[in-house]
């Protein structure tokens, strides 16, 4: 039922983004490096320097915007492939390829309603803490050649909160600016869910003995993994110029972007064809587990059994 897979998809997400959230972060600080001041060198080296400077709930910036909101992201994602999947089939019969990759797009254009915004909220929490540790950097680099130290002292900045960037963002530029990257974040979810939900399919299909009994949940996690990480990586650099985009603030020297093909081009330019894979480890190790946890949650059905302990009406 309808109600049983948006409950599925929730929590599947909700489960996902818990343990994976801080590879998260360290991907979109990576990614919004440019070429000069860099903070980070590695995955590993983000997350030491992140919980060195900001404790171990700094990995967690930006995650309840994102626990709050992959509910219905992951619920439309994944309901909208079943609902297109069903009405593409012919009588029951098994769906091609190419039905199968038009169902994936149908679902990728439908999640960007809710994904816009929570990747938008998410990237400038996410990225304050390199941002603020850039310019601390500069200001002590700046007192060891300056005589004057005590002008050089850094302000103290305060970290604005996800309701206060909502806020500014309305106040100036009403709706449309929480959906600043609208056209990124569609060129990154539709190829994504193309590529993702036909091999997960096909993957899946390999561990069932019969057509009519679930895949074992193993099978179904391994299947989300492997098709998860591939998608992610042949995307990366679509989503490398939608976190670019989505930046509201840039560090020292960083350059800003006017749209997709001014940003590709002086990425290309600047910082070599590599760049556009910059984070794709990081978010293949998201993205593996995240959509593992969400198959296996989404196909064992915890909702039908959630639903079924709910008292029933009498017609």
């Amino acid at each position: 039922s309808l109600p049983a897979k948006l409950i599925n998809g929730g929590i599947a997400g909700l489960i996902g983004v818990t343990c994976v959230f801080p590879i998260d972060l360290a991907k979109t600080r990576l990614q919004n490096q440019q070429n000069g001041q860099r903070m980070y060198t590695s995955l590993s080296d983000c997350l030491i320097k992140t919980i060195r400077s900001e404790g171990y709930f700094g990995m967690y910036r930006g995650a309840a915007v994102n626990l709050t909101l992959v509910t219905p992201e992951k619920a439309i994602k994944l309901a909208a492939n079943d609902f297109f999947r069903h009405h593409l089939s012919k009588d029951g019969k098994k769906l091609t390829l190419l039905r199968e990759m038009l169902a994936g797009c149908g679902a990728g254009t439908c999640q960007v309603i809710v994904t816009t915004p929570m990747e938008m909220l998410k990237i400038q929490l996410q990225d304050a803490g390199r941002i603020a540790a850039q310019k601390k950097l500069m200001a002590a680099q700046a007192q060891l050649s300056s005589s004057r130290a005590a002008a050089a002292e850094p302000a103290v900045e305060r970290r604005p909160t996800a309701t206060q960037i909502t806020r500014e963002l309305l106040r100036s530029k009403g709706i449309a600016g929480l959906y600043k990257g609208l056209g990124a974040t569609l060129l990154r979810d539709v190829p994504f869910s193309i590529v993702y939900f036909p091999l997960f399919a096909n993957l899946n299909k390999l561990g069932q003995k019969d057509p009519n009994v679930k895949a074992p949940f193993y099978v179904s996690f391994l299947s989300g993994c492997v098709a998860g990480s591939t998608a992610a990586v042949a995307v990366n650099p679509c989503d490398v110029i939608k976190t670019r985009l989505q930046s509201l603030q840039r560090g020292v020297n960083e350059d800003t972007y006017l749209g997709i093909l001014d940003c590709t081009k002086k990425i290309w330019q600047k910082e070599g064809p590599t760049a556009f894979f910059k984070g794709a480890y990081c978010r293949a190790l998201v993205i593996a587990p995240l959509f593992g946890i969400a198959q296996v949650v989404y196909f064992v059905g915890i909702a039908e059994f959630l639903l079924d302990m709910l008292p029933k009406h009498q017609a």
